[in-house]
């Protein structure tokens, strides 16, 4: 009975032993295998800084580099209002490509005793005062001769008329004065009030040479400082 017990414990001692092998052997497993795991968690921790490395930039930065523009460069075109008065001045006669035809400006200022020279730019024109003496009636001043360019056909040919009396002077393109191309001189300083052009256009006049005409002298009462009511 002595020798059954004593190797009844020896047996259970051997058995102690094997399992605590087979324990350190699994925990050798483990850690190996954390290990591995951990070194792959960081190359994804490292991928992912990477991508997200040059995330910011700047949108829209030249969009608003030329946002900036100078809009006063579609200013006065010389329809728009009559000059300050000099002692010269010119006028363009005008045939626009689509057939147009116009004096520019429409209304010329100089000083008593100034000077205006009408230059053909295109087309053929002529330049004549509204007066008896060219068969019209009268819009100029009281005491002023009648004048007249003629006919111009080459371009840039001119006429010149010194004007000696001050007063508004109504003038003419003879073959187009039905399409409104009529013109209008302001010489000095005259009182709105006693100048033929300023009155009502002539009643025999076609319409579109009495809406010139009204445009005309709406023109010369604002430079003049007269206003109608």
């Amino acid at each position: 009975m002595t020798d059954r017990g004593h190797y009844t414990r020896r047996r259970m001692v051997q058995l102690s032993s094997a399992a605590a092998a087979v324990g350190l052997a699994g925990c050798s497993g483990t850690l190996t295998s954390s290990s591995d795991s951990g070194s792959g968690s960081t190359e994804t921790s490292e991928e992912a800084d990477h991508s997200d490395e040059d995330d910011g930039h700047d949108e829209g930065g030249d969009e608003q580099s030329d946002d900036g523009h100078d809009e006063g460069g579609h200013g006065d075109d010389g329809h728009g209002g009559v000059g300050d008065m000099t002692p010269t001045a010119g006028v363009e006669m005008v045939t626009t490509d689509d057939g147009g035809t116009h004096f520019e400006p429409h209304v010329a200022r100089v000083e008593t005793g100034g000077t205006v020279t009408w230059t053909l730019e295109s087309g053929s024109h002529n330049a004549a005062a509204y007066h008896p003496g060219n068969d019209q009636p009268r819009l100029v001043p009281e005491g002023t001769e009648a004048w007249d360019s003629e006919m111009l056909s080459e371009d840039g040919a001119t006429f010149e008329h010194t004007f000696e009396t001050e007063g508004v002077y109504h003038y003419y393109c003879a073959p187009h004065e039905a399409g409104g191309m009529i013109g209008s001189v302001i010489v000095g300083e005259p009182d709105a009030h006693e100048q033929p052009a300023l009155d009502d256009p002539p009643a025999d006049k076609p319409d579109a040479v009495r809406e010139k005409i009204t445009e005309l002298n709406d023109m010369c009462n604002e430079a003049l400082g007269h206003g109608h009511d």
